[in-house]
């Protein structure tokens, strides 16, 4: 799955300035795992940038990916940003050990309020793994992110958010929230069915994989793509 992956993004045309992987990274937390992942994404032509999910291990991350530069290097949480010409990424570590659901807690949201105080004219992408909003698929909002009220009461005072780039539901998804536009990427490798009757539980269901491209244009601002592959 992550060689098909690797494959569809090298032949994007125009190729992407970078590739944002926002969580989950292995089914398994071991070290064998993440090896096996950092020798697939290194044929990647594009710069790419990690972040935890449910299903990751910030130490063996940091053991993986640290050498890029990116990725903190002291400190519990793997949240970090990156600055190009036109737009800034924001990432955001929504992990909490030892459960499926996310957590922001006071100390990630403060860094993230000064982290966007920094730039407040730049145009900001925001990446993380939970969504911040309930998604009518039970079974995940089981699982859903704690803290979202605090998180959206910062983003509703930072118009420089253009977007939050969201994994974790295997599906597409999309809502706009406290003043900017929430997205959720379909998975590089499996996806769950579409539940919303309430006492479901997960379903994996033949969709197509899929990564979202954005696309930043002056006159139109970030525009945001499905591409299937």
């Amino acid at each position: 799955c992550v060689r098909d992956a690797v494959s569809h993004l090298n032949e994007l045309r125009p190729a992407p300035d970078a590739v944002i992987i926002t969580g989950d990274l292995v089914a398994e937390e071991t070290r064998a795992k993440y090896d096996a992942l950092a020798l697939a994404l290194r044929d990647i032509s594009a710069p790419f940038f990690v972040l935890p999910g449910n299903h990751d291990d910030r130490a063996l991350i940091r053991e993986t990916f640290g050498g890029a530069g990116y990725l903190p290097t002291d400190g519990e949480f793997l949240h970090y940003v990156r600055d190009w010409a036109v737009l800034r990424l924001v990432a955001l570590d929504t992990h909490d050990p030892g459960r499926e659901s996310g957590r922001l807690c006071a100390e990630r949201l403060t860094w993230l309020e000064s982290t966007l105080n920094e730039e407040p004219k730049k145009p900001t992408l925001i990446a993380m793994h939970h969504p911040p909003f309930v998604t009518g698929i039970a079974e995940f909002d089981r699982i859903g992110l704690e803290g979202r009220e605090a998180f959206g009461d910062i983003v509703r005072l930072h118009p420089q958010i253009r977007a939050i780039a969201c994994g974790h539901v295997h599906r597409d998804l999309s809502i706009a929230w406290n003043g900017t536009m929430v997205v959720v990427t379909p998975s590089t490798g499996y996806q769950y069915a579409l539940h919303l009757s309430g006492d479901s539980d997960f379903e994996r269901v033949a969709e197509p994989r899929a990564c979202r491209l954005f696309l930043w244009k002056p006159e139109a601002g970030l525009v945001t793509h499905i591409s299937y592959f």
